[in-house]
């Protein structure tokens, strides 16, 4: 097991990859059970559902933009602890609020305290950051992209075996594990950021979105590397947006098999961030360990967009998987050009990139696969369908030459005007 603790934090690092776990069950749990939600909101309106479901989801998205810069702020200002606690708390809170919504505005609601109170992402990776070594951020960050994982195969199987009882019972089984986890961090969750290194006031000129993103303006590194990052998320969210309307279209694949299509890709991306990323980087280096690891993940979404057959996509779930050398990678060498206390501004500034890459990502996506569909038929001869994954990896080309530039030999992280 990669130690990247002392034996005393250990039980505060299990409560921090379990809460990352929850935030992503979050967003998967909806996904099987939400459209017989709305259908059980609005009888006979089922041509909406669609529409219904990706307004939820773009409220969900955009809340998660506007909040995540707060509670990085606020963590720097008063601690880890409280901001991770009452998260915790406000998303199972919210979860039986969502299961006892009465109508499609309760509904919309819920989903946008959901977005709010899932916002922890970028403070746990903080608390991370406070505890874990320089040399062995990436490591810790590796195990926390496992969490990830393990949330994106457990979060839509929960959703959808519970579900086919009762479309609530998924958010009263979600409550009860978040309101478990909070009363757990309660007891054993000690915090991380001592008095003398938190920021000395609360400011909302740094906690709103365009704030926090000045700090990532602050040095010339930090810029490259947080223009590289949101590349990278833009491309990550094809996934969500059309897999398995791509696969529907070009394979004929159910939903059966894209269920366990995306079940492996959370497995081989859990092998990749708990096992492999600490001996890789340490291996190659930080630099060296980001760079390959998008070179794969261009390569992966390559496959997948010019396979003829479907066993491509399985090969290109192999070699993207080793995309997850990239994120644990960067974030360690960003972590190290701020001080400890704008730790929490910086993930929740990186946390609000990826929030606006969660709100264009959808219409991108999904409007270049419907040209696609459109005109197919008059060039079947080419992969006109791989369109959103030739897209995605020109992203990450632009995210390699960010990072590249950002962290060449030798380049120093010049503070901006």
């Amino acid at each position: 097991m990669i130690e990247i603790a002392p034996p005393g934090r250990r039980a505060a690092v299990a409560f921090i990859f379990v809460t990352l776990m929850l935030d992503v069950l979050s967003m998967g749990v909806v996904i099987p059970v939400l459209p017989k939600l709305i259908e059980s909101l609005t009888p006979g309106v089922e041509a909406d559902a669609v529409r219904i479901g990706g307004l939820l989801g773009l409220v969900w998205a955009v809340m998660q933009f506007l909040v995540t810069p707060i509670q990085g702020a606020l963590s720097d200002r008063f601690g880890r602890r409280p901001v991770l606690l009452l998260s915790m708390t406000g998303l199972g809170l919210d979860y039986i609020l969502m299961a006892l919504a009465p109508t499609l505005a309760w509904l919309f609601v819920a989903r946008a305290i959901s977005g709010a109170t899932a916002a922890s992402f970028g403070t746990a990776n903080a608390y991370i950051a406070d505890i874990t070594p320089p040399d062995k951020r990436a490591a810790a960050f590796g195990l926390m992209g496992a969490a990830f994982g393990i949330g994106f195969i457990v979060g839509p199987a929960l959703g959808g075996l519970a579900g086919s009882f009762d479309p609530h019972l998924p958010f009263w089984v979600s409550a009860g594990l978040c309101l478990i986890n909070a009363m757990y961090g309660y007891f054993v969750l000690p915090e991380s950021l001592p008095p003398e290194r938190r920021a000395k006031k609360f400011s909302l000129a740094n906690a709103h979105v365009l704030g926090s993103l000045r700090l990532l303006a602050s040095n010339t590194q930090l810029a490259g590397l947080a223009t590289a990052h949101f590349f990278y998320s833009v491309a990550h969210n094809v996934y969500p947006a059309v897999f398995v309307w791509f696969t529907m279209y070009r394979y004929g694949w159910g939903e059966t098999t894209n269920g366990l299509a995306l079940a492996a890709s959370g497995a081989a991306g859990i092998i990749v961030q708990g096992l492999l990323v600490g001996p890789v980087v340490k291996h190659l280096g930080a630099r060296r360990a980001m760079i390959v690891g998008l070179l794969f993940g261009i390569s992966g979404f390559l496959i997948y967009g010019i396979g003829p057959i479907s066993i491509s996509v399985w090969i290109a779930i192999a070699v993207s998987a080793l995309w997850g050398f990239y994120t644990p990678a960067a974030q360690s060498i960003m972590t190290q050009t701020v001080s400890p206390t704008e730790q929490g501004r910086l993930q929740g500034a990186l946390g609000s990139l990826m929030g606006l890459a969660a709100i264009i990502s959808p219409p991108l996506y999904t409007n270049v696969l419907a040209l696609a569909l459109q005109t197919r038929d008059a060039h079947p001869a080419l992969p006109i369908m791989g369109a959103p994954f030739f897209l995605a990896a020109f992203l990450l080309i632009c995210a390699l030459a960010a990072a590249t530039i950002a962290t060449r030999p030798h380049a120093e992280a010049k503070a901006v005007p």
